[in-house]
């Protein structure tokens, strides 16, 4: 007698039910860390920092909460990678920003943010973003740290001038100012006028605090 099998043969290492819990094939990793980002992305912006979870990230993903947990970790880090990723555009153009002629950096940066807030394919991931790091610090903290290490340091490495940090901080102030005031609270006139009137206002003063006396 060779000993007793069950009626659907011995479990294969292939098989759903040999997987550990919680894990997914290697095939599934990307489109499933995909969705999960997608939908926090969009949990972000409808409910902010405070009132978004893991298991509503989840449910919103189609998975179970350990998934969440076992590709990005906390909420808080959940939150930086969809930081990162709504910041991909603009880290994709940012040394075409800098590398180019000095006194027209002004209006090239200009351009991009607002290019960026204009898009609605990125304009969602920034909502999320700006809404959640105004409401909660631990938000805050992680756009700061994104801001500062990916954007604002490698813009004013090209300035060459002392205080390069604090202008180039100052441009970014302008430029996140005038975009919470048209797409977040939507203050009119602002809010609805020309997008090109708006860069033709603000490139000159966003070129003055870079470059500048």
């Amino acid at each position: 007698m060779t000993g007793v099998t069950s009626p659907q043969g011995p479990a294969s290492p292939k098989d759903p039910a040999s997987r550990k819990r919680g894990r997914p094939p290697r095939t599934e990793s990307a489109d499933t860390r995909d969705r999960i980002l997608t939908a926090a992305r969009e949990e972000f912006s409808e409910r902010g920092y405070d009132k978004t979870s893991v298991r509503g990230i989840a449910k919103a993903a189609g998975v179970d909460a350990a998934l969440v947990h076992h590709y990005f970790g906390t909420k808080e880090q959940v939150f930086e990678a969809a930081v990162e990723v709504a910041f991909a555009p603009a880290l994709k153009v940012r040394d075409a920003v800098v590398e180019g002629p000095l006194d027209g950096v002004g209006e090239r940066m200009t351009r991009v943010i607002f290019g960026l807030w204009e898009n609605p394919a990125t304009r969602t991931p920034l909502l999320a973003i700006v809404r959640s790091a105004v409401n909660n610090e631990a938000a805050a903290a992680v756009f700061r740290r994104l801001i500062s290490a990916q954007l604002m340091r490698r813009i004013a490495g090209q300035l060459g001038a002392p205080d390069a940090e604090l202008r180039a901080e100052l441009a970014a102030a302008q430029l996140v100012g005038i975009a919470m005031m048209r797409y977040v609270i939507r203050i009119e006139p602002i809010a609805s006028a020309d997008v090109e009137e708006i860069i033709a206002r603000v490139a000159p003063v966003v070129q003055g605090h870079l470059t500048g006396p």
